[in-house]
């Protein structure tokens, strides 16, 4: 598995409902999250805030850090987002330039 990867956290508002997943392609991934071709769960409770992106090297380390945020405590996850996005601010300008 010789392509990077990403893992990255959704949510529709500041201490809201969250999703985890991974992509190799963050930017379309995303996008289809923002229009309601995600996951359902994405979908079901309109998730379209992207509060945290990771990058790794190769996709399996990608998948292997999804599946440690999943499952960490929730509030070990809002910690995460607190430490490196303090105002949940949506990270979709940065990765859609």
């Amino acid at each position: 598995m010789g392509h990077g990867g990403w893992t990255y956290i959704m949510t529709n508002r500041r201490y809201g409902v969250l999703y985890i997943g991974f992509t190799a392609n963050l930017a379309e991934r995303i996008a289809q999250h923002r229009v309601g071709k995600g996951s359902a769960y994405c979908r079901r409770y309109k998730l379209t805030r992207l509060v945290l992106a990771e990058r790794h090297e190769r996709i399996d380390e990608a998948i292997a850090r999804e599946k440690a945020l999943k499952a960490w405590d929730r509030q070990w996850k809002l910690d995460l987002i607190d430490a490196q996005n303090p105002g949940w601010r949506d990270l979709w300008d940065d990765i859609n330039r």
